[in-house]
Formats: C-alpha cells, sequence, structure tokens
C-alpha cells in the first residue's frame, strides 16, 4: 500500500503534529508499506527556513524510509491572521501540484490543525480517483474565532460551510478525541466514518530520567523545585496565567523555592518576555525552541509540567499531545485545561487539575504539590504505568487498519 500524506508540519521541527505525522509514517513503513509525505521547509514557530533547508519550489529527501518532498510556500511567522492565511493556501496549492507527480499511490491523507491542506487531498483524490482521509487535530476555523484572530463573521461562515464540505466528501475522518468525534455528529457529519486515534507517546524516548546536570547547571536550577511550560507559546495558551502565578509565588516565597522554565516559541513569546523582566520576575527563564533530540533533556528538568488553555469550550474537547509526553517521562502535571484531557488527567491520576485563567487556583495545586511528598512521588509513579496506554506504536498500528479499511472498501465494487 502507498500512502501519501500531506502535512505542512513535519521534522526536524518539534510541534505535535510533526512528532505525530513522523512517528506514524516510520511505523507504516516498519510494516511495510510505502509512505510518501509532502510538507514545506521546515520553520515552525519561527518563520525561519531551519539550516541546512531552503525554500524551494521542489527539493526530495528521505527520512527513516518515508520519502519527504518539500515545496515552496508562503513563509511567516506563527501570528497574524492574513499572513498565516496566505501561508496555508501556498502550502495547499504546492502541495497539490507536487502530489500529482507522486505515481501509484492508493490513499490519500491530509492533516489539520488547519484545513486547507486537507483541501489538497481532497482536490489529489479526485483527479487521482481514490480515497481520502481527513486527520483532524483541530475543530478549525472556530479554534481561530475563539482566540479572537477573526472578527469578520462573513468569512468565519463561509470558512465554516467549507470546513463542513471536508468533513462531508472525506472517505473517512480520524479525529484525535472523542469530543471532536462528537462534535461533527451533531453538526450532521455521519458518525459511522469517523474513528478516533488519540495523540500518543514514543516510549522509547520519553521515559523516566535523572535531571540533566549540565542544563540545570547551565539554568542555575540547583535545589529549586522547577514548573515548566513546553510547547507553543500562542493566543490559545493564555500563558500570562502562569507569570501571574510566577509573580505570586515570588511575593509569597521570595522567589529562592520556585523555578518557572518557558521552552518554545509562538505568537505571543516576546509578549511574554517582555511583561516578565516589566514584572521584575528573576524566577522565571525563556528558552527558545531547541532540536529534537534535545527536548528531553529539558523535560528532565521539571519537577512539574504546566498544561494550559484558554477558558473556553471549544479547548474543553481538545487533549493537549504534552500530556503524554509528561506521563513517559513520569512528570506530575499542573493541568489548566477542562475537558476531555482533565478528565484523563484525572483518571490516570498522573496530575492535579486547577482552573484556567486562574492564577491563584495554579498557585493553590502547585504548593500542595511541593507540601505532599508522597502525592508528588505517586504521580510520578503513575505516568510511565498510564503512557503504555498511549504508546504510539499501538496507536500507528490502529489508524494504519483504519487506512487498510478505507482502501478495501474503495477497491470492492
Amino acid at each position: 500500500m502507498h500512502i501519501l500524506f500531506l502535512s505542512d508540519n513535519f521534522p526536524p521541527e518539534v510541534n505535535a503534529p510533526a512528532s505525530r505525522t513522523f512517528e506514524h509514517c516510520c511505523e507504516w513503513v516498519k510494516a511495510g508499506h510505502q509512505v510518501t509525505v509532502i510538507t514545506c521547509a521546515p520553520n515552525f514557530p519561527k518563520g525561519e527556513v531551519f539550516g541546512g533547508y531552503r525554500n524551494r519550489l521542489w527539493q526530495a529527501e528521505e527520512m527513516s524510509g518515508i520519502r519527504v518532498i518539500r515545496v515552496w510556500t508562503y513563509i511567516t511567522a506563527n501570528e497574524g491572521f492574513l499572513k498565516r492565511i496566505l501561508d496555508y493556501i501556498s502550502f495547499m496549492l504546492s502541495a497539490f501540484f507536487a502530489a500529482l507527480f507522486v505515481r501509484r499511490v492508493d490513499i490519500i491523507v491530509g492533516t489539520s490543525p488547519q484545513f486547507f491542506t486537507a483541501v489538497a487531498a481532497f482536490m489529489t483524490s479526485l483527479l487521482k480517483r481514490r480515497p481520502w482521509i481527513f486527520e483532524l487535530r483541530d475543530i478549525w476555523p472556530e479554534s481561530i474565532r475563539t482566540v479572537g484572530a477573526m472578527r469578520s463573521s462573513r468569512v468565519f461562515d463561509l470558512l465554516e460551510k467549507l470546513e463542513l464540505f471536508l468533513y462531508r466528501r472525506a472517505d473517512a475522518i480520524v479525529a484525535v478525541t472523542h469530543a471532536f468525534r462528537d462534535n461533527l455528529i451533531v453538526r450532521g457529519i455521519d458518525g459511522g466514518k469517523i474513528f478516533v486515534v488519540t495523540n500518543g507517546v514514543d516510549t522509547s524516548r520519553f521515559a523516566p530520567r535523572e535531571k540533566d546536570p549540565e542544563l540545570v547547571a547551565k539554568l542555575g536550577l540547583q535545589g529549586k523545585f522547577v514548573a515548566g511550560y513546553i510547547g507553543t507559546h500562542g493566543m490559545a495558551h493564555a500563558l500570562e496565567t502562569i507569570l501571574d502565578a510566577a509573580g505570586k509565588i515570588r511575593t509569597e516565597t521570595g522567589g529562592e523555592r520556585f523555578r518557572f522554565l518557558f521552552l518554545g516559541d509562538g505568537s505571543n513569546k516576546a509578549t511574554l518576555v517582555a511583561r516578565a523582566a516589566e514584572d521584575g520576575l528573576d524566577n522565571v527563564i525563556f528558552v527558545d525552541t531547541v532540536p529534537k533530540d534535545e527536548v528531553v533533556r529539558y523535560w528532565s528538568l521539571l519537577d512539574a509540567s504546566i498544561i494550559h488553555l484558554r477558558r473556553s469550550p471549544l479547548f474543553e474537547t481538545v487533549i493537549p499531545s504534552k500530556l503524554f509526553e509528561c506521563m513517559g517521562m513520569g512528570i506530575p502535571v499542573l493541568h489548566g485545561v477542562r475537558g476531555e484531557s482533565a478528565m484523563i488527567a484525572t483518571r490516570e491520576q498522573v496530575g492535579l487539575t486547577f482552573e484556567p485563567e486562574n492564577a491563584d487556583d495554579l498557585c493553590r495545586v502547585l504548593n500542595f504539590l511541593v507540601s505532599e511528598p508522597e502525592v508528588l512521588q505517586k504521580l510520578r509513579d503513575n505516568g510511565p504505568l498510564a503512557a503504555v496506554k498511549y504508546d504510539r506504536l499501538v496507536l500507528a498500528q490502529n489508524m494504519r487498519t483504519i487506512i487498510q479499511g478505507v482502501v478495501s472498501k474503495a477497491r470492492t465494487p
């Protein structure tokens, strides 16, 4: 079986879509399938092309047995609605034309968060007369309106019509949460073609380890309780809440016991750095995005991981992928996201929940965790046990089964 996968994020980028796509494709190759990925020059989230790459019309390479075709796109930082739309549309067009030259394809998969990649997958399926799957990672464009990045109701209505059209025309939809599946069914999409394959973790990479001594010394973390946020610093994440908590903790304790570590980049990064400097938050440390192979070294520094999104009904339907990485590493989670992901954190007993955008509540759970070493250790121990249920290998096999089912159905007269 030849799987053609369209995704505008792929390694060496280190965000969740890139990691999920790469790890799934690796497992499909190991299972004997041919996989071609069409993506762009790596540039997320700064909008700067990574070293060793150029933004060309066409460039090809092989990664772990996967044929990777990189196409030209309009590259911009992950900020500004109009610029991002231009980025998305340029990839849609470039990916579609590149896909026409990929031969003997059995199925096409287009992944979100934004659905323009799915548009390219749909158009490719029409011309190649092959089935296609919409991998749904985000309810878009609703998520854009939720964070206030889009105000025009007319534009939103048009995008939503296109969104629903794609759901209806897809041969199958693979959603990353059960809440996404429920959302689509309520909106009239056939539940029989919607499957759920959650995000997960590569347990061979994300496993318990001692704090990296070199980084501890470099960042001055000796003897500190480190609470950290690792990931995109975007509008949806409302990371000002963590800065507010850092300020309160600093006032209460003099800033000696705790350190708050931020790793990553995004549209709000500069604002957060400026705010921390203005408020004199010397207990906050910012680190730019690091290569994929270095990420676990920084995860190891954390005594607790903070996961946070804005307080919104839409975000109650998402499951941040970093939750599973924390499980694998045995890092207790301070979980500021309501809904399905909070239920997972509670059910698996891997973390404590707090109210989104409530710095006082974050301080409460943080202080409780520090004051109860037995609870802290229990959460650490439960993480790797829970991670086994979300092993990326098993999830990749589940999605492969779905893909094979769609291909077999298409071949049946």
